[in-house]
């Protein structure tokens, strides 16, 4: 185990799917994925910063009400993104924005559920957001215990009743570990029994990166699993193709799945 030297972690997490057990038959409803980011203090800085930058060239400075960066708006070009649609506007933000998240240094892991699968198997299938988180848990806390650090995690917030549920499932975790992994890990290593929420709102750099990633990395996922072919957008194929270095992995043989990548 490498020493502490006073770093501190925070994972960001955010979903692509929804959590519900309807309309299994479509792709688009049957896999839910939680993808977590985590980064150092100090080159989260670095990034919130470039990533400021970026925005206030594409969009200009607006103080008051700063821009959020949301996949689904980006692609329907809705709100303050649709000057997107200006060719050359949106070529510059494409570009800052991989560049951005290639050079940047924080980790990445997702967790996707077969939600049919798991409801054929299970008389009592679990919540398929909480049973993700768990999985999602136990990899973070994997790394950060190896590397001899400590950290948090921060979600952006899904609606009251939503939020409530995960604070007890983060806080029960913490005290009484998961199916794979003890509580001593999570006590060891987390620095707070509660899980950090914010809404979208809040302008967390953290989280608007897990946003841009969530779906893209999911579907190239499920396609290297022979889930369902990849997305077949260039921009979404050169978002994975930036990250593809940057997955959580077994340090000593670097293999991926089960550890940055897991499909339950």
């Amino acid at each position: 185990m490498r020493e502490d030297v006073g770093e501190r972690y925070r994972m960001y997490v955010d979903e692509s799917g929804d959590h519900s057990y309807n309309m299994l038959y479509q792709d688009s409803n049957r896999y839910l994925s939680l993808l977590g980011v985590w980064f150092n203090d100090k080159d989260y800085l670095i990034f919130s910063e470039r990533l400021e930058t970026i925005k206030n060239n594409i969009f200009g400075k607006k103080p008051d009400s700063p821009i959020i960066l949301h996949r689904e708006d980006i692609i329907h070009r809705k709100g303050p993104f649709v000057i997107l649609k200006d060719q050359q506007k949106n070529s510059l933000f494409e570009e800052s924005l991989l560049a951005l998240i290639k050079e940047s240094s924080f980790m990445l892991c997702c967790v996707i559920i077969d939600k049919k699968r798991h409801k054929e198997n299970y008389k009592t299938p679990a919540h398929p957001y909480h049973y993700c988180m768990g999985v999602l848990m136990e990899r973070y806390c994997g790394w950060l215990s190896y590397n001899g650090k400590r950290g948090d995690i921060m979600s952006e917030s899904r609606g009251k009743s939503e939020d409530m549920q995960l604070k007890k499932v983060y806080e029960n975790i913490y005290f009484n570990g998961t199916n794979q992994r003890q509580s001593d890990l999570f006590k060891k290593v987390l620095t707070t029994k509660d899980i950090k929420i914010k809404p979208k709102h809040s302008n967390i750099a953290g989280l608007q990166l897990a946003d841009i990633l969530a779906n893209p990395v999911k579907k190239k996922c499920l396609s290297e699993g022979k889930y369902c072919e990849h997305e077949k957008s260039n921009f979404s194929y050169r978002i994975c193709d930036a990250v593809k270095n940057k997955f959580n992995k077994n340090e000593k043989t670097g293999q991926v799945w089960g550890y940055g990548k897991k499909i339950l």
